[in-house]
């Protein structure tokens, strides 16, 4: 089974909808998947830190895993991460039903974890896990990090474990991270977490990238791959370029989540601004700063 052709490209984390009450508002969920697919993104990723996963009930996990996959026909993996492992193991049978290629999971966290502790753990949840699994390894969340020679271990142990999205703002890491894996797992794919870094990563023999900004200009992460294929190296320095200015979203506001989604209601219309994260509302000053940054009129 070759896993690489699969999971490499351009993801993207996608937000999760909410409507003026703050429940889930699936139309908008469809409407967001389908400007996505539009997009030609390789995959979608349901419920992951932009898509607020810790803030939903077990039961509106269920019901956004079985609702967004009969949205979208294209791949899509949904982040089944909790600090309860039969929570994990309920949400990523659901996964499997409900026919995605794979699940994502996150280490234990708020409980400080020993190596031999994060081996132990995936060691059980890849014999417990049916199909293929990915990591996501993001320390300033977990206190912990999935190092280069553990995930090596690892995938040199589980065939379906298939790759790991590492959200490291320290591109050696990421680095070290594909040459420790690919040398026991051709097949293995490692994506980063942070936008800046994706050209990086392909340059290095990455997979590619997670990506927020996908869920807002998906069209120029997909320059840069169709660009990197072609060996294109005056469209991915001007792309760098761009993507290095977008990433000024994220110091706009004091919740990533509600800018990002404040930025995909006021250039789109179909979504609203809400998330479950408090106090993330943007001033009118910065309201101002995102639709200059992303030509808003």
């Amino acid at each position: 089974m070759t896993l690489q052709p699969a999971f490499n490209g351009v993801w993207c984390p996608s937000i999760t909808p909410l409507d003026t009450e703050g429940n889930l508002d699936l139309p908008a969920l469809a409407r967001h998947l389908e400007r996505l697919t539009a997009a030609r993104l390789d995959v979608i990723l349901l419920m992951g830190s932009i898509g607020e996963f810790a803030s939903f009930t077990l039961e509106e996990r269920l019901l956004l895993i079985r609702e967004a996959r009969a949205m979208r026909a294209a791949p899509m993996v949904v982040n089944v991460s909790s600090t309860c492992v039969p929570d994990i193991l309920r949400l990523a049978d659901e996964a499997r039903r409900a026919g995605y290629e794979a699940v994502m999971i996150l280490p234990p966290y708020y409980y400080g974890q020993t190596t031999q502790q994060l081996l132990a753990y995936y060691r059980e949840l890849g014999r417990r896990i049916q199909g293929p699994w990915f990591a996501y390894n993001f320390p300033a969340r977990t206190g912990c990090d999935l190092t280069p020679e553990l995930v090596a271990t690892l995938a040199a142990e589980f065939p379906h474990f298939a790759g790991i999205k590492d959200t490291v703002d320290c591109q050696s890491h990421t680095r070290n991270m594909i040459l420790a894996t690919q040398a026991v797992r051709p097949d293995f794919t490692v994506l980063s977490g942070y936008d800046e870094y994706y050209i990086p990563n392909l340059l290095t023999g990455g997979g590619g990238i997670i990506s927020g900004l996908n869920n807002i200009v998906p069209e120029l992460f997909v320059r840069a791959r169709d660009a990197f294929a072609q060996g294109d190296l005056t469209t991915l320095c001007e792309v760098q370029r761009d993507i290095s200015r977008y990433s000024a979203i994220y110091t706009i506001g004091d919740d990533f989540v509600t800018t990002i989604k404040t930025v995909v209601a006021r250039r789109f219309g179909y979504s609203q601004t809400r998330s479950r994260n408090a106090g993330g509302e943007l001033t009118a000053a910065q309201l101002s700063e995102v639709d200059a940054l992303f030509g808003i009129a």
